[in-house]
């Protein structure tokens, strides 16, 4: 496979920067502007600040994922591989931190760590059908083969998260705002200083998740270069 030269937006720094700033602001902002007094949630809404724009972070991560795999299929660049996969890797480790916050919250609004809420079973399973992306590009030896197979699943991968994640949850009871029946955060929650910190810290996050993607790609990228001086 020929390996092209990385995009050039990835050895910018302005963006890491404003990552940096933003997730700064919405960690102090989230502890230090007020917030509405609901029913239950009380000081746990703050919570919103982070759990929340976590999995909007890895939806968007996964979806470059999903972007790099297509057009890996059409041009079989290593470097498109390379991005596909790492940028999945950032998006697990998205999932697996909006999980663990979503988990800490339910504990103290819902009772327990795990409830066996619909949301929480399906944002699970997509979860799984990702960690075996990375199972299968390590059990294919071959380099092509493996970027072939991994490109195609993690399309399916993809496609498969988007139901299990926005449309079953609404098919039955849930615990979760916006699920099953129940009002979303915007219907009854009228206070605007909350959109103040929330959707820097989804920008934040998310640039976070892209930088920390661009360091594993370069870093990959080096070792593909180093095997082809050898």
């Amino acid at each position: 496979m020929a390996v092209a030269s990385l995009p050039a937006p990835l050895y910018k720094s302005y963006w890491k920067w404003l990552s940096l700033v933003l997730i700064g602001y919405s960690i102090i902002g989230g502890l230090l502007i007020s917030a509405p007094r609901l029913d239950i949630l009380n000081e746990t809404i703050r919570n919103l600040y982070y759990h929340v724009p976590m999995w909007f972070g890895m939806i968007i991560i996964f979806t470059f994922s999903l972007v790099h795999s297509i057009r890996f299929l059409r041009s079989s660049q290593a470097t498109e591989d390379i991005l596909a996969s790492e940028t999945a890797n950032v998006g697990i480790l998205f999932g697996i931190l909006g999980l663990t916050t979503g988990m800490l919250w339910a504990k103290y609004t819902w009772g327990a760590w795990w409830n066996g809420d619909v949301k929480q079973n399906m944002s699970a399973i997509a979860l799984l059908i990702y960690l075996a992306y990375n199972v299968l590009r390590r059990s294919v030896p071959d380099l092509e083969k493996r970027a072939k197979i991994s490109a195609v699943y993690n399309i399916f991968a993809y496609f498969a998260m988007l139901p299990l994640l926005f449309v079953v949850p609404r098919l039955t009871d849930s615990l979760h705002p916006a699920n099953g029946g129940n009002s979303g955060f915007v219907v009854y929650d009228l206070d605007y200083t909350m959109r103040l910190v929330f959707y820097p810290a989804v920008i934040g996050w998310t640039l976070l998740g892209l930088w920390l993607a661009s360091l594993r790609a370069r870093l990959t990228f080096i070792n593909y270069k180093m095997k082809e001086i050898i």
